[in-house]
């Protein structure tokens, strides 16, 4: 078993800024990828941002230069600092990960989300 907990969000103005983190626990041999999604009212689940164990990271186009993740491996945790938040950034922010089971299987997993709203 394996969960995602995510703490952080809320209510911020435009060009503030917010810090997301997600912590997994449970039966993880190690850690593939750690990330972020995000889904608005009425639009499909979209990537944020990941980080993956070899260290790469990818960011979605609209966030780039604004969003940074990070990630702390001896913690299981990854983190997203979101600043210059604009109303477009309004969505549950979901953590994401894949995870090694054993040597062999993977599974992917997902937070419970947690809400974001830039407004003024």
């Amino acid at each position: 078993q394996v969960q995602l907990v995510e703490s952080g969000g809320g209510l911020v103005q435009p060009g503030g800024s917010l810090r997301l983190s997600c912590a997994a626990s449970g039966s993880i041999f190690s850690i593939d990828v750690l990330g972020w999604y995000r889904q608005a009212p009425g639009k499909q689940r979209d990537l944020v941002a990941t980080f993956t164990s070899g260290g790469f990271t990818n960011y979605a186009d609209s966030v780039k230069g604004r969003f940074t993740i990070s990630r702390d491996n001896a913690k299981n945790t990854v983190t997203l600092q979101m600043n210059s938040l604009k109303p477009e950034d309004t969505a549950v922010y979901y953590c994401y990960s894949r995870i090694w089971l054993d040597s062999i299987k993977t599974g992917d997993y997902w937070g419970q989300g947690t809400q974001v709203t830039v407004s003024s």
